[in-house]
């Protein structure tokens, strides 16, 4: 049995005796019934997911995933590839805006090189950066495959292995992305999955104007038809027209639930990678939580798909996980709320008349 399969064999729903416990408590608090919201309702949510109600989610980490595509030979994006192994080296050095934001957040930033089309190495073997690099960015899946399924698999076993690895200390995860051209693939998996039109989900992406969007419309059209894959089928959905950083992201996701491990998915690509992940093992979706709303066009229609209600929504379109790194805020937000409110009984407030 792979990786792979053993890891979503340990994946179950949220704990349903210790959201009620959660609910109860949260019932008593010394304020107007639910006053708090969706805070209170993430705080259930937590306990659901941890199996306590006193969950403890002090160790946080944002895994950046880092990976190239061929695609980005058919113009769609207005960056060049190379700045894909460029932004790798500013994440390292703490200059990117992931590293600003989780600081704030008190989370570390875990690089991963997924593929990316560059030599690393020296910063693999520094331990600046964790290499699981399946190949030197996907192929053009204007032309044909991302990938071969044992790539595909890869790419998602790399991601559990390091959920695993980094789970014997983190608490709670954040996904981040890194790769010139991703939100074309990314578009891609969102029209497989939801089910959803082309130009309904596509975005401008890194700043593409009308003409240059309408291009990478019509480009993913051409992607779907030639690829034709299967909804049903995460690892053909990642094969056909994913990413290796998309893969990676769905392998942590599926490795911290099957730990039991909130997720805290940031953006567009996260999501992509939160689809596969929830295609693979449905009850996955359990211990996901959407950090925020891209300007992405179909990262509305995703999220919908997932069932899944963003924390925020502030207009973000970078990636890298600072979306994520934000949420993060508020998840301890809900923990407080959970563990250090006090009742009725125990501030001795006399509760609403009935």
């Amino acid at each position: 049995m792979s990786l792979l399969e053993r890891t979503v064999q340990k994946i179950y729903p949220q704990d349903s005796e210790f959201r009620e416990l959660a609910k109860k408590r949260l019932d008593q608090l010394a304020l107007p019934h639910w006053a708090l919201g969706d805070l209170m309702d993430l705080s259930v949510d937590l306990a659901g997911m941890t199996r306590s109600v006193h969950p403890v989610l002090t160790n946080k980490a944002i895994v950046t995933m880092a990976g190239d595509h061929g695609v980005v030979a058919e113009g769609v994006s207005k960056f060049p590839q190379e700045v894909t192994p460029q932004m790798v080296y500013n994440f390292v050095n703490g200059g990117a805006g992931i590293n600003a934001l989780a600081k704030q957040a008190g989370a570390e930033v875990v690089v991963v090189d997924m593929g990316v089309a560059a030599d690393l190495k020296d910063l693999a073997e520094k331990g600046k950066i964790i290499n699981k690099k399946v190949g030197l960015g996907t192929d053009n899946i204007a032309k044909g495959p991302a990938m071969s399924h044992a790539m595909a698999i890869r790419s998602l076993e790399s991601g559990i292995d390091i959920a695993y690895e980094l789970g014997e200390r983190i608490d709670i995860f954040g996904t981040g992305d890194m790769g010139i051209g991703n939100t074309t693939p990314s578009t891609a998996i969102a029209a497989v999955i939801t089910g959803r039109p082309v130009k309904e989900l596509t975005g401008r992406g890194t700043g593409l104007d009308d003409e240059q969007l309408a291009h990478k419309q019509h480009v993913i059209e051409e992607i779907l038809e030639r690829n034709k894959p299967d909804p049903k089928n995460g690892v053909d959905v990642l094969a056909k027209i994913g990413g290796f950083e998309i893969g990676g992201i769905a392998g942590l996701i599926i490795g911290a639930a099957a730990q039991r491990k909130p997720v805290l998915v940031d953006g567009f690509i996260s999501s992509a990678g939160a689809l596969l992940a929830c295609t693979i093992e449905p009850f996955v979706r359990d211990y996901i939580i959407c950090a925020h709303r891209s300007v992405e066009p179909g990262h509305r229609a995703m999220q919908e798909k997932l069932g899944c209600s963003p924390l925020l929504d502030l207009n973000l379109r970078l990636g890298e996980g600072t979306g994520a790194a934000l949420a993060m805020n508020l998840v301890e937000a809900a923990v407080a709320i959970l563990t250090e409110v006090a009742t009725f009984e125990e501030a001795a407030v006399a509760g609403a008349t009935t």
